[in-house]
């Protein structure tokens, strides 16, 4: 059995009715559609890649569209899996059943108005209550499991240590095991230091990350110093930025665009280095929608100024991998991104 946190579609638009039908659902453009019935995937990624832009404005890396590639698989292919969702104060729950999805054209209601095909999974009636009958308040969820129990983004299967807990949770079980870690007793006590915030965590480093931007920008453009500093500019509207960075953090569902580590926030952090930091592409390149990613804050200061393919390779190898070599360069993945500062003085040009 697998655990999903699920998003229906920009803006969850699709929840209701997957509330009222029962079912689970993810959707393609009609565009795509047909290459994702006859599993070629690579055309599929090419007319993605040219067509669609994410829901932060930007065109998609390759492995954002492989990975909307697999979503309608993994829709359809669920059976006896748990889906939980979070509608503002409630966390809800259902169970994929096995019976064939059903797929339906659909004009999106948000963005563009999109003409999709949209898929619909049966799964179990949805419920926000534990077996036990105890409703599931959002509010009262452990700060820790608020982290992994909510995704801005499409969805997000989870690690096997968080699927126990979320299934704990849903039968009405002991929590304890999870609560007495000294890791989950920590986030505990720091939310009861600073209750009240007007601002969340991930809302107060969205707004860090906007705010470090431009103070770069503004400190880099005109500058008199012993150096050459590079020039930089914000060429995204400062009212867009914010909004921006909160769809990019969704696209890249929380995770460092490098790394894949789960990404922490303000205030709200364990480990100060996994704070999330906003990262250039090309570090001789503007501050600009397909020239910005979110990293860990160690990953932005240990690449500095190093080319991101390069950075890339090694931290494969680091991980045991076998790491491309230069002439291998144009197989890797299109996301492959460089920003040569680090945010809050971590690394200067």
């Amino acid at each position: 059995m697998k655990v999903f946190i699920a998003n229906f579609g920009r803006e969850n638009y699709a929840w209701p009715d997957c509330l009222a039908r029962g079912t689970i659902a993810t959707m393609n453009d009609v565009a795509v559609q047909g290459f994702w019935v006859a599993g070629d995937r690579e055309s599929y990624i090419q007319t993605v890649l040219r067509r669609h832009k994410t829901a932060a404005g930007k065109t998609p890396t390759v492995p954002v569209a492989s990975r909307w590639f697999n979503l309608m698989t993994t829709v359809v292919e669920s059976e006896g899996d748990i889906w939980m969702h979070r509608e503002k104060d409630q966390l809800w729950w259902t169970t994929s059943r096995p019976e064939p999805a059903a797929f339906e054209p659909l004009k999106e209601t948000v963005d563009n108005r999109r003409d999709v095909i949209i898929c619909h999974k049966p799964c179990d009636p949805w419920s926000n209550k534990n077996r036990k009958g105890n409703r599931l308040e959002w509010a009262g969820l452990h700060p820790k499991a608020q982290e992994f129990l909510f995704t801005e983004g499409t969805l997000q299967q989870l690690k096997p240590d968080n699927a126990g807990y979320a299934l704990a949770l849903i039968d009405g079980d002991n929590l304890g095991p999870w609560h007495s870690r000294p890791e989950w007793r920590a986030k505990v006590a720091r939310r009861q230091k600073n209750p009240g915030t007007t601002f969340n965590a991930r809302q107060k480093a969205i707004w860090r990350m906007a705010a470090t931007a431009k103070g770069t920008v503004d400190f880099s453009n005109g500058q008199q110093v012993l150096r050459t500093v590079k020039n930089k500019d914000l060429l995204i509207p400062e009212h867009e930025l914010m909004p921006f960075l909160e769809a990019l953090l969704a696209e890249q569902d929380g995770l460092c665009a490098i790394t894949d580590l789960r990404l922490q926030y303000d205030g709200d952090e364990d480990d100060k280095e996994m704070l999330c930091s906003l990262d250039r592409i090309d570090s001789n390149g503007h501050y600009e929608k397909d020239n910005l990613q979110i990293v860990c804050r160690f990953v932005n200061r240990w690449k500095s100024s190093s080319d991101d393919i390069e950075f890339r390779r090694l931290i494969d190898v680091v991980r045991g991998g076998t790491g491309a070599g230069p002439s291998e360069i144009d197989q890797l993945p299109e996301d492959s991104l460089s920003n040569r500062q680090a945010e809050n003085g971590e690394a200067a040009e």
